[in-house]
């Protein structure tokens, strides 16, 4: 009967924990300047994101670095590591489908968006000038892929499969909050969220690594900025 009811506490427990982690974390109205942000943080004027390097230095020391550390730490309590440094085959092959999966989904809702939606808000970002703030940009757009894949993937899925839950549903919960926290992108970003994060979802429930996926991330981010989109 102890056995019985601790295992019970300890399933709510494990459910709950990766909500109040989002809540800290990746909360629209809480985490403006953090990862929620993702490829697009920076100074907003009308439809205009512009880049600052000071911004993202900021966000990368303030914010990145200190969310990565908790979900270590939450690991570690649990005897988990947070991810495995050795780079592995599957974190390339991952890569190899992620990251043209992510360009194409992106291309695809760009085109879509103003023919099926005319009237949809949108934005475009500045592309950063000069070695130094493109170096920022970079470093910027891989920390907020490893910070969102490390939340999103790595942490959320295996705390759900650690409770028995459906692998769907896992899933399904993981892309719907990956998605509401990219609610300031408008509708059209939204849906591009959902597409891109089932994608990532389920590739990493096929290789189960976490490199790959955050790498991808990264640099579709850095794409949106290179290019201004």
């Amino acid at each position: 009967m102890i056995q019985r009811d601790f295992q019970k506490r300890w399933g709510s427990i494990s459910v709950i924990e990766p909500l109040i982690v989002y809540a800290v974390l990746f909360f629209p109205d809480l985490a403006s300047l953090g990862a929620a942000g993702g490829a697009v943080s920076g100074i907003e004027t009308g439809k205009v994101i512009f880049f600052s390097s000071r911004r993202e230095i900021t966000r990368i020391v303030g914010y990145d670095f200190p969310a990565l550390l908790l979900l270590w730490y939450l690991a570690f309590m649990r005897g988990r590591k947070l991810f495995p440094l050795k780079i592995r085959a599957g974190d390339v092959q991952s890569l190899a489908i992620a990251l043209p999966g992510l360009l194409g989904i992106g291309l695809a809702v760009s085109v879509l968006a103003p023919l099926v939606y005319p009237s949809a808000e949108g934005f475009s970002v500045e592309a950063p000038r000069g070695v130094i703030p493109c170096l920022v940009m970079l470093l910027s757009c891989l920390s907020t892929g490893y910070l969102e894949e490390t939340y999103f993937r790595h942490y959320l899925l295996s705390r759900f499969e650690e409770t028995g839950a459906n692998t769907i549903l896992g899933i399904a919960i993981s892309v719907a909050l990956f998605s509401l926290s990219h609610f300031y992108e408008g509708f059209w970003g939204m849906i591009n969220a959902v597409l891109a994060g089932l994608l990532l979802s389920l590739i990493y429930r096929r290789y189960g690594v976490l490199h790959g996926i955050a790498w991808a991330h990264g640099l579709y981010n850095a794409f949106i900025y290179a290019t201004g989109i």
